[in-house]
């Protein structure tokens, strides 16, 4: 139920208890839900669709602050743009950011945790851990997975392929799968810098066998 009330005030809206809609106007009102928790709602009218946008929690934004966001919801629809949608948008824009920034290190423990039950053995499992830890997580582990590149891979493998040529071909071949599992999951763009690695012995001009054991 829809209870207007013109001109919300702060001392008003610690004293709302009802359940409803309490209007501030210009489409702005407080929702008051069941157990008294409060929430700022905007209604708008876009191109003949009738929507509600969520202004977040009260007291989290305050009064003033709700009606200047009600303002720019306001001119955003005066202008012809959906409010709700542009915010569904930016949401979908960080979360994709904050998808590419996600950490080798944490993908890689994350692609771990999705396949060790299929691996034949402890001595498997424990193997994958520790060739991580040791040559890749101190060098790229805090990386972005969407920032590793041809040079950082090389960066990690250099050091050991000529003094540990099967260590550093299972290490690269654990990096390649890695990467795909994180491009898989959209965490990352592009080619996998790992998929050459006959090119990658070459940068290093090191002698390793082709191939890895995964």
């Amino acid at each position: 139920m829809t209870r207007t009330i013109h001109r919300l005030g702060t001392v008003k809206i610690n004293a709302l208890n009802r359940r409803g809609y309490h209007a501030d106007g210009g489409g702005l009102y407080l929702r008051v839900r069941l157990g008294g928790s409060k929430f700022w709602v905007f209604r708008l009218t876009v191109a003949g669709r009738k929507r509600d946008g969520g202004l977040v929690h009260y007291p989290t934004i305050n009064l003033a602050k709700a009606r200047e966001l009600a303002e720019e919801c306001r001119r955003l629809v005066a202008s012809g743009v959906d409010p709700v949608e542009q915010r569904k948008e930016e949401r979908e824009v960080a979360a994709a950011r904050a998808a590419k920034a996600m950490m080798f290190e944490v993908c890689a423990k994350a692609y771990i945790e999705a396949h060790e039950a299929g691996w034949k053995s402890d001595k498997h499992r424990r193997q994958w851990r520790a060739s991580l830890g040791t040559y890749v997580f101190p060098i790229i582990g805090a990386a972005p997975v969407d920032a590793i590149d041809t040079t950082m891979v090389l960066t990690v493998l250099t050091p050991i392929w000529n003094s540990k040529p099967e260590t550093a071909s299972r290490v690269r071949g654990r990096i390649e799968l890695v990467l795909d599992w994180a491009k898989a999951h959209r965490y990352r763009d592009g080619e996998n810098p790992v998929n050459a690695g006959v090119n990658l012995h070459r940068l290093a001009g090191a002698k390793v066998q082709q191939g890895c054991k995964r």
